[in-house]
């Protein structure tokens, strides 16, 4: 690496270290500035213009001095990634502006109090996403190195000691890269392109306030491939893991084995992916959750942990120079990174499910419980736990993590896309259900590819289905953008209006878009195909043996479009037994109806 590049580095951890410093020197308080991932970039590149440029190490350096002792209180954090870190002279770190000191104290760090979540914040694509661990992942990236070796013994040191600095080795192991072939990860790219997705992954079971089964995904090309449970289940007799991933196990391993060790490991977990509802999208400030029975790892931790795990890789293996970290979140949260579609906060859990398996994960999760174990004898939860034992909470953790998260898709709730209330009383379906009942809303015909188009086509279906139809509340279960995600209409447990005759009896699930004449992208119908019904059918939603129908199969209509119906014909769950000309001459008196239609909205909420 060159003397300039290295410099460059420096002071984008010295940025990064001055803004975690500044968040946890902080109390909670009330912020000037709105709580949007915007704001958090805006910070991160006042604080990269004032770093001078011709003292560039220096100023890293000394920044990172002024940061070391206002870190996150977590021996581990300090053990794989404090200890590790370059010692300078003190130097003040430059002060924000007064709106940004104010973001900074409701970002500070990440918690669950009540139904409440605090130190989060909602990103351009609609997703909430806690900043702590997005922040932690990007400072572990930029260590470069990220193999550890654990230590044989405990190393626990004294109150008034430093950090022990561990040995570091060169080589990420069995973690695979996600860069330089992104390119697979590009919504555009066919299902030949990637290996075929499993329909063995299943979902969690529901939570009361979750839109999904449990938890909720996304869907670009790259596959979920499903873990292998015997291969991710260590052996009772095998021995403890001897190295760590310092990126995965500060983002992601610890939280998922710390939240696991208090749950049965024959039970989901209760309350993981939670999701929940701003209190406004234009400038929102409070977030509460939806269920009851929230953990920690929430959606919006999750979706901050995978957010830093997937740029902390990036950062790790990406040439010189990089990036400033304002660039990189902008174009992250943004059109994609290094104009890459596929890399964006929109795929996060595609991306994610390239980035690690359930084996991999696993022998992480395993090793940092025992890390933290060793480094802290005394931890309430690891006293008394043998090896076997954390190896059972690993394997369950990992599991649950990679079939609910990663193998399902992310499901925006009602309050996400500003719906308006259900007018009147919503009947409740019987579940599980025996069908699928796949449409297209016909107008607009242009797909929707960003969040703040989905979510104005949302209100104007349901302004029409309220309105010119007299309906109570939007006609579909679920409507599925070209944007990466699901939109919840009247989701899992309430009856329908999108399949006259049929409502009681299946979900109705539409893509947004025309595709008479041509297909909907190929992450969204993966979603349809693959993703959705198998959570659904884990989640106790939909029979096993479930059946997909065009709609049209049932009601004399051209949805979902001639060219998708012709691609539903090939897909494994379709019932060709049911013929359109029958369903034709059985239902003649909807052929008065007219064509679905979506009107003109402008309005954000």
């Amino acid at each position: 690496m060159s003397s300039r590049s290295w410099n460059l580095t420096m002071v984008a951890q010295g940025v990064l270290w001055i803004l975690l410093g500044l968040l946890l020197r902080l109390e909670p308080g009330t912020a000037t500035l709105p709580l949007l991932m915007d704001s958090v970039i805006q910070a991160l590149a006042e604080l990269e213009q004032k770093a001078p440029a011709t003292k560039a190490s220096h100023t890293a350096s000394a920044w990172l001095l002024s940061a070391q002792d206002s870190g996150p209180h977590d021996p581990l954090h300090h053990f794989l990634l404090r200890g590790r870190s370059p010692k300078a002279m003190d130097l003040d770190p430059p002060p924000l502006s007064s709106e940004l000191q104010g973001l900074t104290k409701e970002v500070a760090r990440h918690g669950v109090r009540g139904r409440q979540e605090y130190g989060v914040v909602l990103a351009p694509d609609g997703s909430t996403v806690a900043v702590e661990p997005l922040l932690v992942g990007l400072e572990a990236g930029l260590q470069g190195q990220r193999v550890v070796n654990l230590p044989l013994e405990s190393t626990a040191n004294p109150p008034d000691a430093g950090p022990t600095i561990p040995d570091v080795g060169a080589t990420v192991p069995d973690v695979r890269a996600i860069f330089p072939g992104l390119k697979d990860a590009s919504p555009d790219v066919t299902s030949t392109d990637v290996g075929a997705m499993s329909s063995n992954v299943r979902a969690t079971d529901l939570d009361d306030g979750a839109t999904s089964p449990d938890i909720r995904p996304g869907s670009p090309d790259v596959q979920v491939t499903p873990p292998d449970v015997q291969a991710s289940s260590p052996d009772a007799q095998a021995k403890s893991p001897t190295t760590v991933d310092s990126l995965l196990v500060v983002t992601l391993a610890k939280d998922l084995g710390l939240t696991f060790l208090q749950v049965p490991h024959t039970q989901s977990h209760p309350g993981l992916g939670t999701e929940g509802c701003w209190d406004q999208l234009s400038a929102p400030r409070t977030f509460t959750l939806l269920g009851h029975k929230a953990s920690p790892l929430t959606t919006a931790f999750l979706n901050g942990a995978l957010d830093g795990a997937l740029l902390g890789d990036y950062l790790s293996r990406a040439p010189e120079p990089q990036p400033s970290l304002s660039c990189l979140l902008s174009q992250y949260y943004g059109a994609g990174v290094a104009g890459d579609p596929g890399l964006r906060s929109n795929f996060r859990r595609q991306n994610g499910a390239a980035l690690t398996s359930a084996p991999t994960l696993t022998q992480q999760v395993w090793g940092a419980l025992t890390l933290l174990q060793r480094l802290e004898p005394a931890h309430s939860q690891l006293q008394g736990v043998s090896q076997e034992q954390l190896a059972q909470v690993a394997t369950h953790a990992s599991k649950e993590f990679t079939e609910a998260f990663l193998g399902c898709p992310a499901i925006h709730p009602r309050c996400r896309w500003g719906a308006a209330p259900y007018q009147g009383r919503p009947t409740p379906l019987q579940l599980p259900l025996g069908f699928l009942y796949v449409h297209h809303t016909y107008v607009p015909a242009p797909p929707c590819t960003v969040f703040a188009r989905c979510a104005d086509n949302m209100r104007s279906m349901q302004r029409f289905h309220q309105g010119a139809r007299g309906w109570e509340d939007i006609g579909y279960s679920f409507v599925v953008g070209s944007d990466g995600y699901v939109y919840e209409g009247r989701g899992w447990h309430w009856v329908g209006a999108h399949t006259r005759g049929h409502n009681s009896r299946g979900f109705g699930v539409a893509f947004v878009g025309n595709y008479t004449a041509e297909l909907p992208t190929e992450a969204a119908l993966r979603t349809v195909r693959d993703m959705l019904p198998r959570c659904a059918v884990r989640a106790g939603l939909l029979r096993p043996d479930y059946r997909l129908l065009g709609h049209r199969q049932l009601v004399p209509t051209e949805c979902p479009g001639d060219a998708l119906f012709d691609l539903l014909r090939t897909w494994p769950r379709f019932d060709a037994n049911v013929k359109p000309r029958t369903a034709r001459r059985a239902s003649r008196r909807s052929r008065r109806e007219p064509r679905p239609m979506i009107l003109p909205a402008t309005d954000l909420q």
